[in-house]
């Protein structure tokens, strides 16, 4: 199955195309305020390097927040619009998720990536090593109490661009933490496993996961 993998959640930007788990073709762009304009021409250069033609493809993946919100607006709309033209499944992963399935084989117990919301806010969640949920995404401000109770018990592995803030206010042996940043490949497994699954989203109503409500100040 061929599944082009968009990932424009948190910083930097990146696609890739994927037959199966193989990775066929893979770009990144880590200038943040140019992803709207980038995305597209680079996939249409992509797939003809790779010899494919847009129809070729069986489902577009996109990680779907929580992140930066114009980033995810830029990465959902650019997954719609191509399933719309193409008529092809849409696949949206949860960017948390993501983050954890990139530290499954590491992890002993708890897997707990962490987003950069700004400040001391963090959007975040708690996986089990299996990936299934331990606690469900949530916004939350950082500090020395955050995650108290769960280290006293469990071993988690924290990760994410949000963690380097968090590492300074943990001295607990059950916590360790993990310096991995995602892109678009590390989507792959678990979007190979929603096609299987038949787990699609709605390409006409469904939104980005933005964790917390999105204010707009009027002018």
């Amino acid at each position: 199955m061929l599944i082009l993998n968009i990932d424009t959640a948190i910083h930097k930007g990146s696609f890739c195309i994927s037959n199966n788990y193989d990775v066929l073709f893979f770009e990144i762009n880590e200038k943040r305020n140019e992803q709207a304009g980038w995305l597209h021409q680079a996939i249409g250069e992509a797939l003809q390097k790779a010899g494919l033609a847009p129809a070729d493809l069986d489902a577009i993946a996109v990680s779907n927040g929580p992140g930066s919100y114009t980033g995810l607006r830029i990465g959902l709309a650019s997954a719609k619009g191509l399933c719309y033209a193409l008529k092809k499944p849409l696949i949206c992963l949860n960017t948390l998720q993501v983050m954890a399935k990139a530290l499954q084989e590491e992890a002993v117990d708890l897997i707990c990536p962490m987003i950069d919301a700004r400040r001391m806010e963090v959007f975040t969640a708690l996986y089990n090593k299996e990936l299934t949920i331990f606690k469900e995404p949530f916004a939350t401000e950082l500090s020395e109490k955050s995650f108290s109770d769960i280290l006293e018990k469990r071993h988690v592995i924290f990760t994410g661009n949000g963690s380097a803030k968090f590492q300074p206010l943990v001295a607990n042996n059950n916590a360790r933490f993990a310096d991995k940043n995602i892109d678009a490949r590390d989507m792959v497994s678990l979007s190979v496993r929603f096609f299987k699954e038949k787990v699609f989203a709605d390409v006409a109503y469904c939104e980005p996961y933005y964790v917390k409500d999105v204010y707009i100040v009027k002018k």
